[in-house]
């Protein structure tokens, strides 16, 4: 279980150019169903998770912990963007505490090749570089999914090791708030109202 960000919680709105990213709220509930239900975003996940149990156990206002942004565009939630602490058990050697941020992102199949998770993911580094400098980010995902491996290499993430996990070959990548690969492609994320 990762830990959650040291950091002032929650933050304001951030307007990205098309996005809005914000605290859950409890009109999201549906949402995060079709999130943690969806067999194409639970492919890489583990599988999706039965409808019934998720309806009966999601609190109120879901994923409401620092750390989780949900990503909101046009007034509806499409999906989701976190950085959490990894565990000392998950040690990446990025930091001789273990204790590194680590960026997650989830979205809804629907949201998925517009260029979303990109937009979302760069106004959340920013604000991580903006509220802890000079901390590195990890991004871990299975080599297998092709869409997941093209969003950290235009993050900036860079190739730190791969592994066997789950059943799968997984890849961990860093990222530092001075990679100037980020910072040049999207504009940062502006507070919000």
């Amino acid at each position: 279980m990762s830990e959650p960000m040291s950091v002032a919680w929650p933050p304001a709105p951030m307007r990205t150019g098309r996005l809005v990213l914000r605290e859950s709220e409890s009109r999201d509930r549906a949402a995060f169903i079709e999130l943690f239900t969806s067999p194409e975003v639970g492919a890489y996940l583990g599988g999706p998770r039965p409808r019934a149990a998720c309806e009966r156990e999601l609190p109120e206002a879901p994923g409401r912990r620092p750390g989780l942004f949900v990503i909101e565009l046009d007034g509806a939630m499409i999906g989701t963007v976190e950085l959490n602490r990894r565990d000392p058990e998950r040690r990446s050697r990025i930091r001789p505490d273990a204790g590194e941020a680590e960026l997650g992102y989830l979205l809804l199949p629907e949201a998925w090749g517009h260029g979303y998770a990109t937009e979302a993911c760069t106004a959340v580094l920013h604000w991580y570089a903006d509220a802890q400098p000079g901390e590195p980010v990890v991004l871990c995902t299975q080599t297998a999914n092709e869409r997941s491996m093209r969003l950290a290499a235009k993050l900036g993430f860079t190739e730190v090791q791969r592994y066997e996990a789950w059943g799968a070959q997984q890849w961990m990548g860093v990222w530092s708030p001075v990679a100037p690969s980020v910072s040049r492609h999207l504009p940062a994320a502006t507070p919000g109202p």
